[in-house]
């Protein structure tokens, strides 16, 4: 019996190296298909809108394409533009997480507790994240104009404002149309995940503190919120990414204006793109703002991991 294995054994040993070589890579050939297309689609387009950020692409410049290194960051360092669009940026993402957050808390434990129609009215809460963007967009500029909207009717009826006026022409309120709008077309996304994180909270636990004698904002605070913890990080940090780099809205409603008063980094990037046809300088911001959002989530995540060690 044991020459007979060792017989097997010399023969597996004298096997082609090539043979060996493919048993050990055949795991790898599985998840091949997978990764050339995350390369195809996703690494190669990344690469070369990285290039062109340190290229002249000009498209009504049939001369340019040309290698010209940093001038694009050194021209971005004098641009008052960009640093306008970047402190609106800060603007735009702050208030519109913090609200959709706030509300989107709110309607989650409203949701959380049972009442006649429950699903009905869970699937018309859910109702403006499947509106497009675009439209969201066209529709909030509808609302907002005093010939056909009736919001600046009401504004005025309350005596918030001086006369039925469109807040998009106006330098001093025109951002908080788009944040308005952005609001509520992202309150959905905060309430769809903290309803399914509140839901998972063993009920019993509620049951205890009240035993205990504890109230609804100790439950909520002792109960609630550590459970929570960890969707609200991760859908904090996931939704200011997207909203720092959605310029959807921005673009149907006001088009950076007035004054270039709404223009965040994300739809300059676009007029720089698209009206102006310099890719090249649209890439350089881009890579800024690249940077600048990988930045914030590295931070969020080690501020995360300190707090989980600390505890």
């Amino acid at each position: 019996m044991t020459s007979i294995t060792d017989t097997l054994d010399r023969r597996h040993d004298r096997r082609p190296w090539l043979k060996r070589l493919a048993d050990a890579s055949e795991p790898y050939l599985y998840s091949a298909p997978a990764l050339i297309l995350i390369i195809a689609v996703m690494l190669v387009p990344l690469a070369i809108g990285i290039s062109y950020a340190f290229r002249d692409i000009q498209l009504l410049n049939p001369f340019s394409g040309g290698f010209i290194g940093l001038e694009h960051f050194r021209d971005l360092s004098k641009d008052k533009a960009f640093y306008w669009a970047l402190k609106n940026t800060l603007c735009w993402t702050g208030a519109s997480v913090v609200l959709q957050f706030i509300f989107g808390l709110i309607l989650a434990l409203l949701l959380d507790k049972p009442f006649f129609g429950r699903s009905i009215v869970q699937a018309l809460v859910f109702l403006p994240w499947a509106v497009p963007s675009f439209l969201a967009g066209l529709n909030w500029s509808w609302l907002f104009n005093p010939v056909i909207g009736p919001i600046p009717h009401w504004l005025y009826g309350m005596g918030l404002t001086s006369e039925p006026g469109n807040i998009l022409s106006d330098p001093n309120h025109a951002m908080w149309g788009p944040i308005i709008a952005n609001v509520w077309w992202g309150i959905p996304f905060f309430a769809i995940t903290l309803l399914a994180a509140l839901q998972a909270i063993p009920r019993d636990l509620y049951e205890a503190a009240s035993i205990d004698g504890a109230g609804w904002f100790e439950r909520f605070r002792s109960i609630t919120l550590p459970f929570l913890a960890p969707t609200i990080a991760i859908t904090v940090l996931l939704r200011t990414v997207w909203v720092s780099n959605f310029a959807d809205l921005i673009v149907v409603m006001t088009g950076g204006g007035p004054a270039d008063r709404t223009q965040i980094v994300a739809s300059y990037i676009f007029t720089q793109a698209f009206k102006r046809l310099d890719f090249g300088y649209a890439s350089a911001i881009a890579l800024v703002l690249l940077v600048l959002l990988l930045s914030y989530s590295m931070l969020i995540i080690l501020l995360r991991q300190t707090l989980l060690n600390k505890d």
